[in-house]
């Protein structure tokens, strides 16, 4: 498959999942807002991983802050945007296999599921300039 059309693929992705957060929080379903807008952004950084390393094989990982790094972008983030990345990171993992959940769903509310939603969106409009 062409690097452009493996972008594309992970772009829609992203964008889906974005979709995806924002259905969860409708249905204040808040563990999977977080979950999705970390699915949001590493799609998106896969997307541009693949662009720029066209001849490298796509690393089986799912840390933020590490795949900005080898998609060559970690040095033009804003520190609002690794922020991002740090508080998106554990909700990896933390929503797939909640060990502590009723801790976690505390943490998720509505206000910041959606503050969560928008950062996303910000984020992703951004690494689509990547």
């Amino acid at each position: 498959m062409e690097p452009y059309k493996k972008s594309g693929y992970w772009f829609d992705g992203a964008e889906y999942n974005l979709q995806t957060a924002k259905a969860m929080l409708e249905t204040r379903r808040y563990l999977y807002v977080g979950f999705m807008c970390h699915q949001t952004i590493e799609k998106a950084l896969k997307g541009i991983f693949v662009t720029k390393c066209p001849n490298e094989e796509l690393p089986y990982i799912h840390k933020l802050v590490r795949l900005a790094n080898l998609c060559g972008i970690i040095d033009e983030m804003s520190e609002e945007q690794l922020a991002l990345l740090d508080v998106l990171n554990p909700l990896n993992v933390d929503a797939r296999y909640p060990v502590n959940k009723e801790l976690l769903l505390k943490s998720l509310s509505q206000e910041r599921c959606e503050k969560l939603i928008k950062e996303t969106e910000s984020l992703l409009e951004w690494l689509k300039t990547k």
